[in-house]
């Protein structure tokens, strides 16, 4: 196992309409059901778990050790393309059929897409059922089972359909991460860079100090990480529950990151990889604005580097701007856009424009293809830049 069975971590989620604990260990999965009765007292009549095959044929023996009736379980395939009011429907239907009511319970027992999906289906079944998130992935445990965003995606955009549904308690068990593969370790660290990019630079630090130990999963490391950035999510949550200012910061990555997602049809990158890149252009656009310095550029965008790596791109800039407009961020027809101010700490601004933004996405675009000279576009692009050379492709004449 990763962790020192003893070692359990409590964080507290504190916000105007529910308050509730994160709680992250080792053993979890095997008390579960003594754990969600420690929170709601007798469990319902109908349990339902929703989680991926992969997972439940993983840790379908332990997750069932501690219930005395059998969950019911109801399955997610995995990947982001299953992300739809689609499977949501059928989801809700099954829940019908096997005698789901308004006093059931849903667990969500899995990565970030059944964290969202589980959450959502919990959100509106019967007006709403008590749900508890078990997230497995560490991109689920540091950043998306927390807040109680909860959603699927459109053609049109990625999370444009969903609901702030809290759940009772997050159950993190730092000791499925054992199973996690390397790239989807990678892809979840990603979350936590930007943790630290936009509120917590000893974070960063750390994670700049100590990435050999990070990658090979040392316990103490790995738990620091998980730690902090589970800390920085819930600390902007209580300070803003609905995204209404200062939980924003959250997205920073995002906006360029779910681009990416959606003009690559969700089939070629993990979410955390999609996310580097959109951070990996957001500094761009920060340091053109005199927001960072070119050593805090080079530096923030070295650390990225050091978890990668991160995968090709074969796409056009102008494809990514118009991607943009379909962002739920995105008020009035004002493009919202989050930037970091120096290292940890960022801002939201409301005028980059669609120049900026192809600009960005052509930098970052050039980025790609130092990194892969495979998948280097054609001739009639702009020249690649060497990742070795400053971030500024185009001097603005400071």
């Amino acid at each position: 196992m990763l962790y020192d069975k003893n070692c359990v971590q409590t964080i507290r989620v504190d916000t105007p309409s529910a308050r509730y604990d994160v709680i992250a260990g080792n053993g979890l999965i095997a008390t579960l059901a003594s754990r969600i009765r420690r929170v709601i007292g007798r469990l319902p009549r109908r349990v339902f778990v929703v989680t991926s095959p992969e997972i439940w044929a993983l840790w379908s023996e332990t997750f069932g050790a501690s219930f005395t009736e059998p969950p019911i379980v109801l399955f997610l395939p995995a990947g982001e393309k299953h992300k739809t009011m689609a499977i949501v429907e059928k989801l809700l239907r099954q829940m019908i059929a096997a005698g789901g009511d308004r006093g059931s319970l849903l667990i969500a027992f899995g990565g970030g897409i059944v964290g969202d999906v589980g959450g959502f289906v919990a959100a509106i079944f019967m007006r709403g059922i008590p749900c508890f998130q078990v997230p497995t992935t560490f991109l689920s445990q540091v950043d998306s089972s927390v807040g109680g965003k909860t959603g699927v995606n459109l053609p049109e955009g990625k999370n444009l359909v969903g609901s702030f549904h809290h759940p009772r308690a997050v159950f993190a068990d730092i000791g499925v991460l054992g199973t996690l593969p390397d790239r989807e370790l990678r892809s979840g660290l990603m979350e936590s860079i930007k943790a630290g990019i936009i509120r917590d630079r000893t974070l960063l630090r750390f994670m700049e100090e100590h990435a050999g130990e990070i990658l090979r999963r040392d316990p103490r490391a790995l738990e620091r990480v998980i730690a902090a950035s589970i800390r920085i999510k819930a600390d902007v949550v209580n300070k803003d529950e609905r995204e209404s200012g200062l939980r924003m910061i959250l997205n920073f990555g995002h906006t360029i990151g779910h681009a990416i997602e959606q003009a690559t049809r969700y089939k070629m990158l993990l979410h955390g990889e999609a996310v580097g890149w959109g951070m990996i252009a957001a500094l761009y656009i920060a340091h053109r604005r005199d927001m960072i310095t070119t050593s805090q550029a080079e530096r923030m965008e070295s650390v990225i580097y050091l978890y990668g790596p991160l995968p090709p791109l074969k796409l056009r800039a102008a494809r990514l701007v118009a991607a943009t407009g379909a962002d739920k961020k995105n008020v009035g027809g004002v493009r919202r856009f989050v930037l970091p101010i120096g290292i940890g700490d960022a801002g939201v601004v409301e005028d980059v424009t669609p120049a900026e933004l192809e600009a960005a996405a052509k930098f970052m675009l050039n980025r790609a293809a130092d990194k892969h000279p495979e998948s280097r576009p054609a001739a009639r692009n702009q020249p690649a830049q060497s990742s070795d050379q400053p971030i500024v492709i185009a001097s603005s004449g400071r």
